[in-house]
C-alpha cells in the first residue's frame, strides 16, 4: 500500500455525505480515489463537492482503489464488499454488514479468501469519547450485569431527521440499525453472546435479554419510533466497581476518520481489528435470532 492509501467510497446518501466523504477527503492518509452510486447523478455532484471522480463501473473505482468504505443498505452493501475484497480492496463497512446471515458470512469469508483487512464502522467503537471507555471497562472484567437503551425518534411526529426516508431502515426498525451499536459494545466488555431473549413492543420497539459467555446478563431497548421529547441512549455496566455510565460521544466525522485508521492500522499489520466483518457476521447471527422470535 501506498503512503498515501487510495480510498473510493460507495454510496451517496446523507450518511455517505455528511460523514464518509468529508472524513475521507480531509484525512492525511488518504487518497480520496473516487465515489460510485446507483444514482449517476448524486454521485457525480458528491464527487464535484469533494474533488474527486465519479465512476459508472464500480469495477472501475475498485481497480482505481486500495480500499473501499461502503455507505449503502446492509443487503446492497454484502454483495459489493465480495466483489470488492475479490478485487483486492480492504474494506470500511458500515453496520449491520448484512440483515442475513448468509450475507454477512459470504463478506466475512470474502476477506479472509482475499486477505484483505476490515472494519465494521459502528461508532461508539471509535468515537473519542467511547473507544478508551470500552477497552477500559472491557479489560477491567467483574461485571455482573448491563443495561443498554438506545431510544431514537427517527419514525415519530416531529422528527427532522434525513434518515427517516430510509426504506431499509422502515423495514429493519430499531433492531437492525441501532442493535449493533449496543452489541459493539456489550459483546467485548461482557463477552460472547450465549443465549438471546426477544420480545416486541410498540411500533418498532424491541427488548432484549442477553446472557453472556462470562456469566453476566445484559438487557437492551430499541426503537426508533420513540416520542421526540423521550429519545435517548446509553448503557450501564454493573459490577465490583458499582455503576459505571457510559459516557457520551459526538462527533461523527472524527468517529469515521478513527474507523479509518483503524483500517489503515489492520491492513498495515496484517493484525484483525476486533470489530472487523467476523465480528460484524457475529452481530448479524445474534439480530437474525433475535428477529426470528419476534417475527420483524
Amino acid at each position: 500500500m501506498t503512503k498515501a492509501t487510495r480510498i473510493g467510497l460507495l454510496g451517496t446518501g446523507p450518511w455517505a455525505t455528511r460523514t464518509h466523504a468529508p472524513a475521507l477527503a480531509a484525512h492525511p492518509g488518504v487518497d480520496f480515489s473516487g465515489v460510485w452510486g446507483r444514482r449517476p447523478d448524486a454521485a457525480a455532484g458528491l464527487a464535484a463537492e469533494f474533488g474527486t471522480r465519479a465512476y459508472e463501473d464500480v469495477d472501475a473505482l475498485f481497480a482505481a482503489s486500495d480500499a473501499v468504505a461502503v455507505a449503502l443498505p446492509p443487503d446492497v452493501q454484502a454483495p459489493f464488499a465480495v466483489r470488492a475484497a475479490a478485487a483486492g480492496c480492504h474494506l470500511l463497512l458500515d453496520k449491520p454488514v448484512a440483515t442475513s446471515v448468509a450475507g454477512a458470512r459470504e463478506v466475512a469469508l470474502a476477506a479472509e479468501k482475499s486477505g484483505v483487512a476490515s472494519v465494521v464502522f459502528c461508532t461508539l467503537r471509535f468515537a473519542a469519547g467511547t473507544a478508551p471507555w470500552i477497552e477500559e471497562q472491557a479489560a477491567a472484567g467483574g461485571w455482573y450485569l448491563a443495561r443498554a437503551h438506545w431510544l431514537g425518534a427517527l419514525f415519530s411526529p416531529g422528527s427532522t431527521s434525513a434518515y427517516a426516508a430510509s426504506p431499509w431502515r422502515r423495514e429493519k426498525g430499531a433492531l437492525w440499525d441501532v442493535g449493533p451499536h449496543v452489541l459493539s459494545v456489550l459483546l467485548p466488555v461482557l463477552g460472547d453472546v450465549t443465549q438471546v431473549v426477544a420480545a416486541a413492543g410498540p411500533d418498532d420497539t424491541r427488548q432484549l435479554a442477553l446472557r453472556h459467555a462470562g456469566g453476566a446478563a445484559s438487557s437492551a431497548a430499541l426503537s426508533l419510533s420513540v416520542p421526540v421529547a423521550a429519545a435517548d441512549a446509553g448503557i450501564t455496566l454493573y459490577g465490583d466497581r458499582g455503576q459505571v455510565a457510559m459516557p457520551r460521544w459526538d462527533d461523527a466525522v472524527g468517529s469515521f476518520a478513527a474507523a479509518v485508521d483503524a483500517l489503515l492500522a489492520a491492513a498495515r499489520t496484517g493484525v484483525p481489528h476486533g470489530c472487523d466483518a467476523r465480528f460484524g457476521l457475529r452481530m448479524t447471527e445474534i439480530l437474525a435470532e433475535a428477529e426470528g422470535q419476534t417475527g420483524a
